[in-house]
């Protein structure tokens, strides 16, 4: 069914669901194919805007989780029965679509399928060994602002493979560069800090 959606799309189609209230089983059913993708591009929302503690560490977990399963190569992403019987109103959801639609409708406009050979299987898994990568990143990022280029790295690579655009993608990666970088800084001058105490 979504097999050549664009993300507001799908997201749109998430924020029409029935009922009063949305499951994360239900959500993710949804998501189908791009489950994977769009997972990481919701996990690294959060951090493209100044954020207190933990919510890079939440974040950072959670991503963890989901690229261990890319490299491992599931069709689907595997969560916990109680995260998948969770729910939220579908009032909650349709808000959050309609900020995120027209970010992702404009990335869209310059988005399209480009060095297709990243969209394989096994580019698939070296991207879930990046976004491992960059989770941990975000697991010892500076507190408040320093998660943001991991937080942009995280949601362009999603973004580049939920519309299997490999520019998008690499674009992710140089950002995510400068982003792991800044965390090493960051754990560095603690630990250096620490050696010059004792």
């Amino acid at each position: 069914m979504f097999s050549n959606a664009r993300t507001s799309q799908i997201l749109l189609a998430l924020a029409s669901q029935p009922g009063e209230r949305l499951t994360v089983r239900e959500i993710m059913a949804v998501l189908q194919d791009r489950a994977f993708a769009l997972l990481v591009v919701l996990l690294g929302l959060p951090n493209c805007l100044p954020m207190p503690p933990p919510i890079p560490l939440v974040c950072g977990l959670l991503l963890a989780l989901v690229a261990v399963q890319i490299v491992f190569g599931r069709e689907a992403p595997w969560l916990p029965r109680q995260l998948l019987n969770r729910s939220m109103a579908r009032t909650d959801v349709e808000r959050a679509v309609g900020r995120a639609v027209p970010v992702f409708r404009r990335l869209e406009r310059i988005s399209r399928p480009r060095m297709t050979f990243l969209d394989t299987p096994l580019a698939m898994r070296l991207m879930g060994a990046v976004i491992l990568i960059l989770s941990v990143g975000l697991l010892f990022a500076p507190p408040f602002v320093g998660q943001i280029p991991l937080g942009l790295a995280v949601c362009l690579v999603g973004l580049g493979l939920v519309e299997r655009d490999g520019f998008v993608v690499v674009g992710g990666l140089l950002i995510g560069t400068i982003g792991l970088t800044l965390s090493l800084g960051f754990v560095y001058a603690i630990f250096t800090g620490i050696d010059t105490l004792i």
